[in-house]
């Protein structure tokens, strides 16, 4: 197998764009008879004339033509790798800031690509509620959160707005129930709003749980004693959208925002923001 080797596709490249091999070796830094050698090595690995030598002045065969676009790409690539790797503008630690209910299925693989782009980076991934993750942002202790609101504050961008569902055991009953049995986080910003619209539609309830763990939250509703209220598509696997045909009134809309990006400074945290915008514009 034949290979490609960088060193001699940077000295084609510079050939190219100077216009000979005397600009293009004072551009590399190396004596024109090292260009010279590099570009006749580069030639016989593909077995084509790339330069048109029959001129005083360098110019390109078709082929030296066809092969300028990948040698740019490659000698591209291979700095990007080199930077990303090895540069440590690129090395530190960002402070990632989701609220639990939304974190799957989107951050795992926001964080997997931007591992691969940013292998010297470290991210801390916090989950908590909304209200302490924009605590902890204005505190300066989170670079990026990602939040759950019914509006927008200043400094924040909306990402997607997604409806609220009732969600119950699979399968389960609970929802039938009256007085409706709900199972909420004691700090849920979702809870009031499930209860008003409850209570516009005449249907008596009772809180059954009020808990800071999720884990119970989930173990509860799935053993169907209750139902909580989550974001379209947000719910776990073993838990389900209730069916109730219209015997459960409709929640509303949630706005999931992130905050951090408007005063980044840096391609860091702009690439972690823009991830985060596609996975989530993409849900």
């Amino acid at each position: 197998m034949r290979n490609l080797d960088i060193t001699t596709l940077r000295s084609f490249v510079a050939v190219a764009d100077l216009g000979g091999v005397t600009r293009a070796a004072g551009h590399l830094h190396l004596t024109q008879s090292a260009v010279s050698m590099q570009l006749k090595r580069l030639e016989e690995v593909l077995g084509l004339n790339l330069l048109d030598r029959s001129n005083r002045s360098v110019s390109l065969t078709a082929a030296g033509q066809q092969m300028l676009g990948y040698a740019r790409r490659m000698v591209d690539m291979n700095d990007e790798v080199m930077a990303r790797l090895t540069d440590q503008t690129f090395e530190g630690e960002i402070v990632l800031g989701v609220p639990h209910d939304i974190v799957l299925p989107a951050v795992p693989h926001v964080l997997q690509r931007f591992n691969t782009m940013f292998p010297r980076m470290k991210v801390q991934l916090i989950t908590s509620f909304t209200r302490d993750l924009k605590a902890k942002y204005q505190r300066g202790e989170c670079d990026i959160i990602l939040t759950t609101e019914t509006g927008l504050e200043p400094g924040g961008e909306t990402l997607t707005a997604l409806p609220l569902k009732w969600v119950g055991a699979s399968g389960g009953s609970a929802w039938r129930q009256r007085p409706l049995r709900l199972v909420f986080g004691r700090h849920c910003i979702f809870r009031a709003g499930a209860i008003a619209a409850l209570e516009a539609a005449g249907i008596d309830w009772e809180l059954a749980v009020e808990t800071e763990s999720d884990r119970t939250i989930e173990a509860t509703v799935s053993a169907d004693m209750g139902l909580n209220a989550m974001i379209d598509g947000m719910q776990p696997r073993h838990l389900e959208q209730v069916d109730h045909g219209g015997a459960l009134p409709e929640l509303t809309l949630q706005k999931i925002n992130m905050y951090g990006v408007e005063r980044a400074r840096g391609e860091v945290l702009a690439q972690l923001g823009g991830l985060l915008r596609q996975a989530y514009q993409t849900l």
